[in-house]
């Protein structure tokens, strides 16, 4: 095989580094599976990485892009077919292994979903890690018994890519989603994909109180810090909160109280190093019943492989709404 484009991450004296460079299959980290990638993401993970903002790479150099769709092109797996069209999220991506910046990817084959059917490998990136994310919430709050009979569940830092999709996921599904944002300038584009009412960060009381008047039966929250501690204090009896980031901080301050008073229950999401069992099952409902309808409009920009180190930097300034793909080749 010949060589092929990958954009690669390094760290020189301490500064990070990236940009394009050619490589063999040789260069790639260790796995049964070699895919020929079509398409990737951008994340604000992906954008941390790459910019040096955050430190996400555990080793060097490695490939970027934590999402990645295409075609197996070889397979020393039984579980995985050549001519397979596939998705892989999260894993390693990016971190430990190199990730699907690359027109080729080597990859173990515990990593590998199949594509759903009636879903194109554009469409899985348009959903990505952000929304097997949303996804996992749902399904593990499901689990633990939230029903849309329940009543509303919010979704914190809404205009983000877990965010939307979680509010396209919960609308699809009959439950009534409420969006909190810190931009109010995207009020529209939160009801265009969902959200039945749109609150603004800046403008919640958030109480002192350990729990104050129940107002939600659930949440997904992707911010952490006083805006989780203020979703133990609001969600009602026996209603679950999904944990999925924390944008805002990684601290909780809280009591007992709410999950012992009104048995709130708060679920910690890994969407990264999901066991496949539970992966597949996830993109399984990704296809059916948990198939996002506002695709095109959550996902609505896609940048070509030359045009990424551009993407990078609106995502570090917080001026990205939504999810960005990335034709690979």
């Amino acid at each position: 095989m010949t060589d092929f484009r990958a954009y690669r991450i390094n760290q020189e004296d301490g500064k990070i580094t990236a940009g394009f460079t050619q490589l063999s299959l040789d260069d790639l980290t260790d796995g049964e599976v070699v895919i020929r990638v079509s398409h990737s993401t951008v994340n604000y993970k992906d954008a941390l990485a790459a910019t040096g903002a955050g430190r996400i790479l555990r080793k060097f150099p490695l490939n970027g892009g934590i999402d990645l769709a295409g075609t197996v092109v070889s397979s020393e797996s039984q579980d995985v077919e050549v001519g397979q069209k596939v998705v892989v999220t999260g894993c390693g991506l990016s971190e430990t292994r190199d990730g699907g910046y690359s027109e080729y990817a080597r990859v173990p084959s515990e990593a590998i979903v199949p594509i759903p059917d009636g879903m194109t490998a554009a469409q899985t990136m348009q959903i990505g890690t952000a929304g097997f994310t949303a996804a996992l919430a749902i399904h593990r709050m499901e689990q633990n018994g939230q029903l849309p009979a329940n009543g509303p569940v919010v979704v914190t830092g809404a205009t983000g890519g877990v965010g939307g999709i979680a509010i396209d996921m919960l609308n699809s599904r009959g439950y009534e989603a409420v969006a909190v944002t810190g931009k109010s300038e995207q009020k529209q584009y939160l009801q265009s994909i969902g959200a039945s009412d749109v609150l603004v960060r800046g403008d919640l009381d958030f109480g002192k109180r350990p729990m104050e008047k129940a107002q939600w039966a659930g949440a997904i929250d992707n911010l952490g810090g006083e805006t989780l501690t203020w979703l133990t204090r609001t969600v009602g009896y026996q209603g679950n909160i999904a944990s999925i980031g924390l944008a805002a901080s990684h601290e909780l301050n809280t009591t007992v109280l709410p999950f012992i008073l009104r048995g709130v229950c708060l679920l910690g999401i890994n969407s990264s190093e999901c066991p496949r069992p539970l992966r597949m099952a996830a993109w399984s409902r990704i296809g059916t019943d948990l198939k996002p309808q506002k695709l095109d409009t959550i996902a609505a920009n896609t940048v070509m492989f030359e045009d990424l180190p551009n993407t990078f930097k609106a995502f570090i300034d917080g001026k990205v709404v939504g999810r960005v793909v990335v034709e690979i080749s």
